[in-house]
């Protein structure tokens, strides 16, 4: 959404005004915290969500905040555009320029997979040289996955993790394993080979997951999701006792 010359817009307040609201919420903790995961900014996102909630959807506003190039505004752009009037080629340069992990995670969940380009960016950055554009291809497909797995070749994805998932970079890798994980758990006719392809590599296997959550190594995660999502189906099947028996 590039723009040259930040100003007011015909209807809103000032850039300037915006991000001098974000500015005063920043939080040097907030920002400490959010440096060990890759983000350069200190605002509570609770409360940027709420400065976009009182905005609502501002297009040109949108598209100034994010020219600015500071992470705060750009993820309060992401709330307050426009994701079905976007071009293909807008969100391919968004994607490209978005330097912060929350940002590129935003950008894909709030605006890309709401917008009619959608599957045409999935399959291009999918197949992009750039680790990082392609994981967001990989989201994009585990959206599909999860959602409208019709047309996908699930096996053939089990392939592509199998050969490349070990060796691939951070947020790709991380990418490709929530896509293995999802093919488990939302496919149980391909449950036993996600699980051995997850058992093989042991991407994650050892990663600190905190007590009472679970764990992104694959076969732990699709296990535990199947567990839970049988307690449930479990549960609503069961009778319910009627007044007379209480």
């Amino acid at each position: 959404m590039p723009e040259k010359t930040p100003g007011r817009t015909p209807t809103g307040p000032t850039v300037a005004e915006v991000t001098a609201e974000l500015a005063a919420l920043e939080d040097p903790r907030i920002r400490a915290v959010n440096a060990k995961h890759g983000d350069d900014h200190g605002v509570n996102l609770t409360r940027l969500r709420a400065i976009a909630k009182r905005l609502k959807t501002q297009p040109d506003l949108a598209r100034r905040l994010w020219a600015t190039d500071d992470t705060a505004a750009r993820l309060l752009s992401l709330l307050i555009c426009r994701p079905k009037s976007l071009h293909r080629d807008e969100l391919d340069t968004m994607l490209r320029e978005a330097r912060t992990p929350k940002v590129h995670d935003w950008l894909v969940a709030y605006v890309v997979k709401k917008n009619p380009h959608a599957e045409e960016l999935r399959v291009a950055w999918t197949a992009d040289p750039d680790p990082v554009v392609a994981s967001a291809g990989w989201a994009l497909t585990t959206e599909r996955v999860t959602r409208n797995p019709a047309g996908l070749d699930l096996p053939a994805l089990l392939d592509t993790v199998e050969s490349e998932m070990s060796d691939a970079p951070d947020r790709l890798q991380w990418a490709m394993n929530h896509c293995l994980a999802r093919i488990g758990i939302d496919h149980p006719e391909h449950r036993p080979r996600a699980l051995a392809v997850g058992e093989r590599l042991g991407v994650l296997k050892d990663y600190p997951t905190p007590p009472g959550c679970t764990s992104p190594y694959a076969p732990a995660w699709i296990t535990e999701i199947v567990r839970r999502q049988q307690e449930d189906a479990t549960a609503k099947s069961s009778p319910k006792p009627s007044p007379a028996d209480a």
